[in-house]
């Protein structure tokens, strides 16, 4: 379910990257510093935010599994 959730938000953030800059890949998301729209974008950042959390989140169930 985690692996849904962060696909899910990687899409959601894609989408919103582009609505921003149309031209961006996913590569490009990886390194919103280089685009300074995205940068200095809330929304953008608010939603990359999930996204780092969601990954933190299965790292350390990942962790905790192999424990």
């Amino acid at each position: 379910m985690l692996d849904e959730m962060i696909t899910q938000q990687e899409k959601k953030l894609l989408k919103l990257a582009r609505e921003i800059i149309p031209h961006l890949t996913s590569d490009d998301i990886l390194q919103p510093n280089d685009f300074p729209e995205l940068e200095n974008h809330p929304l953008f950042r608010f939603e990359e935010g999930i996204l780092k959390g969601l990954q933190a989140a299965e790292m350390a169930l990942r962790r905790r599994v192999k424990s």
